[in-house]
């Protein structure tokens, strides 16, 4: 008897400890909710839950340990009924029942729901009892297409929102590249400030590419040219140049070719 007695308090102290801490929660997140809310943010209103919800199942599991006694096997009689302010009940509820008085006994020792709550829960009960069992495997199936329905409509949000949110954030230009743009654009900033030579002027061999100007004119046959004056123009690893006085003139003869060749070969 004595071990029995001596569980139930240990019980007793870690339930107190357990409800205390869960109370201390309950206290700070409704302060933050009516004292901070203004910058309350969402992470913390979550690990506030998370708080909650972390102490609410230390508590069932001290309430289902195997060495916990059924504390519904107990029975809780109040010996002293009083209409007279009780300053140590007023101690253990921190100010909320100032006496134990018949009219409050019910309330806090009621082991029942209130009458009007247990009313609703016996019509419940009688109405779930005329469902036939196929019906309410027909209602189950009905919610639980529902509830796949709704679940993967939010999952496709999800993924909206997360691929559109890469997309934003994807980048699709070269910074350095348009740095180096704009720079061109409004300084001049990497152009070459080097001239093409002009027409008629000689090819300087120092001049970068003029090599490779030349040896590509090597490759190229001569054009005979008809009705070219009998002067001989110069040449350049055979292709001949046009005349110092006439800068940028195409020759005649070049022309002639271009238009004798432009007729048809069978006419006669």
């Amino acid at each position: 008897m004595q071990r029995e007695e001596k569980q139930l308090e240990l019980t007793l102290e870690a339930l107190i400890s357990q409800v205390a801490d869960l109370k201390n929660s309950l206290v700070s997140f409704i302060y933050k909710l009516e004292n901070e809310y203004d910058r309350l943010t969402w992470p913390s209103v979550l690990d506030s839950f998370a708080l909650l919800s972390g102490q609410l199942n230390t508590l069932n599991k001290v309430l289902k340990h195997e060495k916990t006694p059924l504390l519904r096997n107990q029975v809780i009689i109040p010996l002293v009924l009083s209409p007279d302010r009780d300053e140590e009940i007023m101690r253990q509820t921190e100010g909320r029942v100032p006496v134990f008085s018949h009219e409050v006994v019910p309330d806090h020792l009621r082991t029942k729901p209130d009458p009007e709550v247990e009313e609703q829960e016996k019509q419940l009960i009688t109405d779930a009892a005329r469902i036939s069992p196929d019906a309410a495997q027909k209602q189950i199936q009905s919610l639980n297409k529902m509830c796949s329905n709704l679940l993967e409509k939010i999952s496709k949000e999800e993924r909206e929102s997360e691929s559109g949110g890469l997309r934003q954030n994807k980048q699709t230009f070269n910074p350095a590249d348009t740095n180096a743009l704009v720079a061109a654009v409004a300084f001049g900033k990497g152009l070459s400030n080097r001239r093409p030579p002009g027409s008629g002027a000689s090819v300087q061999s120092g001049q970068p590419g003029a090599g490779a100007i030349i040896a590509g004119a090597s490759g190229m046959q001569q054009v005979p040219m008809t009705g070219a004056p009998a002067q001989q123009q110069p040449m350049l690893a055979g292709v001949q140049m046009a005349p110092a006085g006439q800068p940028g003139k195409m020759p005649s003869g070049i022309k002639t070719n271009i238009k004798s060749a432009s007729m048809h070969p069978y006419q006669r």
